[in-house]
C-alpha cells in the first residue's frame, strides 16, 4: 500500500456552536448556531466535496472544560464546545448526500466499551459504504472522568494501556470474528451466513472481557481508517503503532518535523511502513483577493474573539489553571493527566515565556497557524510548511462557519490545484482507498489489526 503523494485536506469540526474560535459564534455571518439542523450539515458536507476536500474530521469531548477559575461558567456562557451533540449520529445523513467525502469520528477508549463502539463503527462503515474513520482519543477533562463515575481522571499513561486492550478487542471483532465469505445469502437452502464461519473471539484481558461474535457482517473496510490525535511520548508510540493517520501538535515546523520523524520511526520497529501513516497539521486561513481585505476581515472576526474563552479550553485541556499562576513567573512544563499535547506547547520548542505572556498568547485572535493574506500568500505558506514539516495533510479550522471553508475552497484551492499540489477529481474507492491508492479496502497486513484475520484458524487469541 503506497502513499499518495497530494497534499490531503479535512475540514476539522465539532458538533456544536463554539468549536475553536472562541467568540466568534456570536460573529453575524456564523451560521454555528444551525447546528442542530441536519440541513446544515449535508450543506457543509457538500460544499466540502465541491471543494474536493478529503474528509470531514469532527471533533467531540464528553465533559465541560472547568479548570479555569475552578468553575464551567466560562465555558457554558461563551459556548466553550458546550452544548455539544453525538458527532457519529450526523454521519449516515452527511455520507447520504455525498458520494465521496470520508469522515473521521472522534471517541474515546477510556469511557467507551470496545463491544458497543466497534458495532458502532462497522454500521457506519456499511451506511456511508466504507468512508468512515476513527479518531482514536483517551480523554482528558477531569469533568468527563466525573461523567462516568469516577472520582478522578485516569492516569494519563494508564489510559493508553486502555486504548491498548481496547483496540485488541476491536481488531479481534471487525478482522477475526466474521471469515470472508461468511454472508452466502443461500436462499435454496435457508441461509443467510455459514455458523461455521462465524467466530466468538472469547476476549479475557484486564479491562474487557467480550465473548462475541461480533454483531455485524464485515462492512467494506472492516477495520475504519485509525486516526490518532496526540504528540505526547506515549501518544506518539501509540500512533506509530496503530495510526494510519495522525494529527500532530507543534508550533513550528522545526517542531512539526520533529514529531513526524519520530512517530514514522517509530513505526519501523513495529514492522509497519511508515510511509503508511499520513500526518496532519491543523490550519486556518482567511483569504481574500488583496491582503488588504483579508486584513480587514481578520480585523473584524478579531472583534468577537473572547480570550477568557480560550483560557478556558487551554486550561480544561491542558490541566493548568492559569489563574492561580503569578503573571510574572517563568511558564514551565508541569506533570498532568491532561492532554500531554497541550501542556507542553508553550514550554517545548519554543522560548522562555512569563505565565502572562502565555495567557495573551492563548488569548490572542489567529493564534497557532493561521494564515491571513491572498491564495497565492496562503498557498506559499502552505507549500513551504509541507516542505519543512514533511506534513501530508491539513486539518482546516473554520473562524466562521460556512464562510471561512467556502472562501478556502473558492480562492484557495484552484490555486493548490494550479500547482498540482492537491487532486482535481476524486478517485474511486473506499477512504482508505482513496488516502491510500491501494486495491484492496483492508487495512494493510503490516498493522497489528490483520494478525487476527487468523482468529479462524486459531480458534480464539488472548
Amino acid at each position: 500500500m503506497a502513499k499518495k503523494n497530494k497534499l490531503l485536506l479535512n475540514l476539522f469540526d465539532m458538533n456544536c456552536v463554539g468549536h475553536n474560535s472562541h467568540g466568534l459564534w456570536k460573529h453575524p455571518d456564523n451560521e454555528r448556531r444551525r447546528y442542530n439542523d441536519l440541513g446544515y450539515w449535508t450543506d457543509l458536507a457538500q460544499l466540502l466535496e465541491k471543494g474536493k476536500f478529503d474528509a470531514l474530521f469532527l471533533a467531540d469531548v464528553i465533559g465541560v472544560y472547568d479548570v479555569y477559575k475552578d468553575t464551567r461558567d466560562i465555558s457554558v456562557k461563551n459556548a466553550v464546545q458546550v452544548p455539544a451533540n453525538d458527532p457519529s449520529l450526523i454521519v449516515p445523513v452527511m455520507a447520504h448526500a455525498t458520494k465521496h467525502l470520508g469522515f473521521a469520528v472522534t471517541v474515546s477508549t477510556s469511557y467507551e466499551h470496545p463491544f458497543a463502539l466497534s458495532r458502532r463503527m462497522s454500521t457506519l462503515d456499511h451506511l456511508t459504504k466504507g468512508r468512515i474513520a476513527w479518531n482514536i482519543v483517551t480523554s482528558y477533562l477531569p469533568n468527563a472522568a466525573r461523567n462516568f463515575g469516577l472520582d478522578e481522571m485516569i492516569k494519563h499513561d494508564d489510559r493508553y494501556e486502555i486504548a491498548e486492550e481496547f483496540l485488541e478487542v476491536c481488531y479481534k471483532l471487525w478482522e477475526g470474528s466474521w471469515e470472508e465469505g461468511a454472508v452466502v445469502f443461500d436462499q435454496l437452502n435457508d441461509m443467510y451466513a455459514d455458523p461455521s464461519k462465524v467466530h466468538e473471539i472469547g476476549h479475557k484481558g484486564k479491562h474487557f472481557q467480550v465473548a462475541g461474535p461480533h454483531l455485524c457482517e464485515p462492512s467494506p473496510q472492516r477495520t475504519p481508517v485509525i486516526y490518532q490525535a496526540g504528540s505526547s511520548v506515549r501518544g506518539r508510540t501509540f500512533a506509530a503503532k496503530h495510526a494510519e493517520c495522525v494529527f500532530v501538535g507543534g508550533q513550528t515546523p522545526e517542531a512539526l518535523r520533529f514529531y513526524v520523524e519520530d512517530i514514522r520511526s517509530q513505526a519501523k520497529a513495529y514492522g509497519r511502513n511508515p510511509e503508511n501513516i499520513l500526518m496532519f497539521k491543523g490550519f486556518s486561513a482567511i483569504v481574500a483577493e488583496t491582503s488588504a481585505e483579508a486584513r480587514d476581515k481578520f480585523h473584524d472576526y478579531e472583534q468577537h474573539r473572547s480570550s477568557e474563552a480560550a483560557l478556558a479550553q487551554y486550561c480544561g485541556s491542558s490541566g493548568y489553571d492559569l489563574s492561580k499562576l503569578d503573571p510574572d513567573q517563568i511558564f514551565e512544563y508541569m506533570s498532568t493527566e491532561g492532554n500531554q499535547t497541550r501542556a507542553a506547547q508553550y514550554t517545548q520548542f519554543t522560548k522562555k515565556r512569563t505565565v502572562r505572556e502565555v495567557k495573551e498568547s492563548i488569548g490572542k485572535f489567529g493564534g497557532g497557524w493561521m494564515q491571513v493574506g491572498t491564495p497565492i500568500e496562503i498557498v506559499d505558506e502552505i507549500e513551504r510548511w509541507v516542505e519543512e514539516a514533511g506534513i501530508d495533510g491539513l486539518n482546516f479550522a473554520q473562524v466562521v462557519t460556512p464562510g471561512t471553508v467556502r472562501d478556502f475552497i473558492e480562492l484557495v484551492v484552484p490555486e493548490l490545484q494550479n500547482r498540482g499540489l492537491v487532486k482535481e477529481e476524486y478517485e474511486e474507492g473506499t477512504y482508505r482507498q482513496k488516502l491510500f491508492g491501494s486495491d484492496t479496502s483492508l487495512i494493510p497486513n503490516a498493522h497489528p489489526a490483520a494478525s487476527y484475520r487468523q482468529i479462524a484458524e486459531s480458534a480464539v487469541r488472548r
